[in-house]
């Protein structure tokens, strides 16, 4: 495996927010795979690529939006002769407001339907790029200027680009999020099997291999080729992700949570789980409880 997948993001408490503006990667200026907790949105300017986002893989192309829940699996493939030239934002779920009113809507649904419905990609119209660019030269200019209320404004371009882009998904049929586009049907049909089977023992490369009916050697140099990352290291990923959610959402203890994510060496785990994000199981968990116990108890 690489060096740890960790995405650094500035420390500002106040502003869980970060943006990498218009900026151009090639091959060997990407991220390798990274798992985070901050939700995260991708608008490409120009450029093309292919983008490996939890099960899917995608084409990149001008005008593409993804859209990325927190701790999923991704990586941008940019191709080497046309490199992407894009605009990535991170933050924090409690940056988006929530309305009462009577008002059920929250700019948090385009992220419960791409995880819902395991599709992350929307096609932008030409007709409204300019205002998504807009938008994202706004938060740009806030955060370059820092003028007195610049963390309000930010959430509130932030909150604003969400509503566009809420908006275009659930008024047009037309500009429902993109089924996965790139790669043979076996290849995309492993990645459907791990996302289920991932923290199954039994699950490596020969078992794959049988699965789909193609050979080792093969299945193991196109699934390198188009998501960047070996087998192994995308069943960590998941493990670790599938991990997360159990440290979170239940009261399970740590070797427990190793066994059913296919653990058996509770050691091996905790080393596994400190390379993607940083720090122990246990540490995880009591930050991250101790992070949401805060944000609820602020009025």
């Amino acid at each position: 495996m690489q060096n740890p997948l960790i995405k650094n993001f500035f420390n500002d408490h106040l502003l869980p927010f970060d943006l990498v503006f218009k900026d151009t990667k090639t091959p060997n200026r990407e991220l390798p795979e990274h798992l985070h907790d901050r939700y995260e949105l991708v608008y490409v300017y120009s450029g093309k690529g292919t983008f490996f986002l939890n099960q899917m893989l995608y084409e990149m192309n001008e005008g593409d939006f993804f859209i990325i829940p927190g701790n999923t699996i991704h990586q941008a493939l940019p191709d080497s002769e046309s490199p992407v030239t894009a605009t990535a934002v991170y933050f924090d779920p409690q940056l988006i407001g929530h309305y009462s009113a009577g008002d059920s809507f929250t700019n948090m649904q385009v992220f419960e339907r791409a995880r819902k419905y395991k599709s992350y990609k929307l096609v932008i119209p030409a007709a409204v790029r300019p205002l998504i660019e807009d938008k994202f030269n706004q938060l740009h200019e806030e955060l370059e200027r820092h003028e007195a209320g610049f963390r309000y404004a930010v959430q509130l371009h932030l909150n604003s680009l969400l509503i566009i882009i809420n908006r275009l998904i659930l008024k047009d049929s037309r500009h429902q999020l993109a089924e996965s586009d790139v790669g043979p049907s076996w290849l995309l049909n492993i990645l459907q099997y791990l996302d289920q089977f991932h923290t199954d023992q039994s699950v490596g490369l020969s078992s794959l291999a049988k699965h789909t009916s193609v050979s080792a050697a093969h299945l193991s140099r196109v699934f390198k080729q188009l998501t960047g990352m070996n087998i192994t290291d995308y069943v960590n990923a998941k493990r670790i992700s599938t991990a997360k959610e159990l440290l979170l959402t239940t009261d399970l203890g740590i070797d427990t949570i190793a066994h059913n994510c296919g653990y058996e060496s509770l050691p091996y785990f905790h080393k596994l789980f400190k390379k993607f994000t940083g720090v122990t199981p246990g540490v995880y968990r009591r930050k991250v409880m101790k992070e949401l116990s805060f944000q609820f108890d602020t009025p």
